[in-house]
């Protein structure tokens, strides 16, 4: 699904990633760690198609097709999502509208009519009832006076309305209280199949109590240093990023 060659990319004239390599495959969840400023949120951006960041080397294909020339929203038609750490507030416009914005204009890219109101109206009542959101929620305007858990559920149903074949989600555990966790990584584990896959981001193994990762990654310094299973990420959370940093030395 996704393959990434030799990726370097930078910040103007920061260089921030040195050579990723990574691929993911239908119905994986791989999880990418790493102490901060090391190019985890970076990664995302790139993939997503962030104009602020610059790829001076190498490749980034989804399904075969070289995503270089793509802009941020022909990646998003084409099915790839991005949670972010810090959603934006947009009053006036709520949940219910926004959803049916994006998902009527992801149609219309892919050459699609737009979808009846009453078939749009019954998957958002499917989607809310799956991941326990109030339907009151649906009404509000998106993001405004959120909390925390509430912005990072929200995005959750994004996605789950989108249904994405790829899924990043960038730190979406960062400010979560233990049962807004278990929400959005019980939204994750339902909305998984064989058929898309999901990059998760963290600082912090917690998250991966509830979503298993199929393989876990360490980025330092802008390269992956280190892969591994679930165990991965336990052996972090004992012996901390300083022992991760003291073997890319060695």
């Amino acid at each position: 699904m996704l393959k990434i060659k030799n990726l370097h990319a930078g910040l103007e004239d920061k260089k921030i990633l040195k050579g990723i390599d990574l691929e993911i495959k239908p119905g994986e969840i791989h999880a990418i760690m790493g102490p901060n400023g090391s190019g985890k949120s970076t990664l995302a951006s790139v993939i997503a198609g962030k104009e602020d960041f610059e790829i001076s080397q190498g490749k980034i294909l989804f399904e075969g097709e070289d995503l270089d020339d793509l802009a941020p929203e022909e990646r998003a038609h084409r099915g790839i999502f991005l949670s972010f750490q810090y959603p934006v507030e947009i009053p006036g416009v709520t949940v219910t509208n926004f959803m049916k914005t994006a998902i009527n204009e992801t149609r219309k890219a892919r050459g699609q009519e737009e979808m009846p109101a009453n078939e749009m109206l019954k998957q958002i009542r499917e989607k809310a009832e799956l991941l326990e959101i109030d339907r009151k929620f649906l009404s509000r305007s998106l993001n405004e006076g959120f909390s925390g858990g509430e912005k990072k559920r929200n995005e959750i149903f994004q996605m789950a309305m989108l249904e994405p074949k790829l899924a990043i989600l960038d730190e979406t555990d960062s400010g979560l209280d233990i049962d807004a966790l278990r929400v959005v990584a019980a939204g994750v584990n339902r909305l998984r199949s064989k058929d898309n896959a999901f990059l998760v981001i963290t600082h912090y193994q917690r998250l991966l109590d509830y979503i298993i990762p199929d393989f876990v990654h360490v980025i330092h310094d802008g390269k992956i240093v280190k892969s591994g299973t679930k165990e991965l990420a336990l052996e972090l959370e004992e012996k901390g990023y300083d022992w991760i940093k003291q073997e890319a030395v060695l």
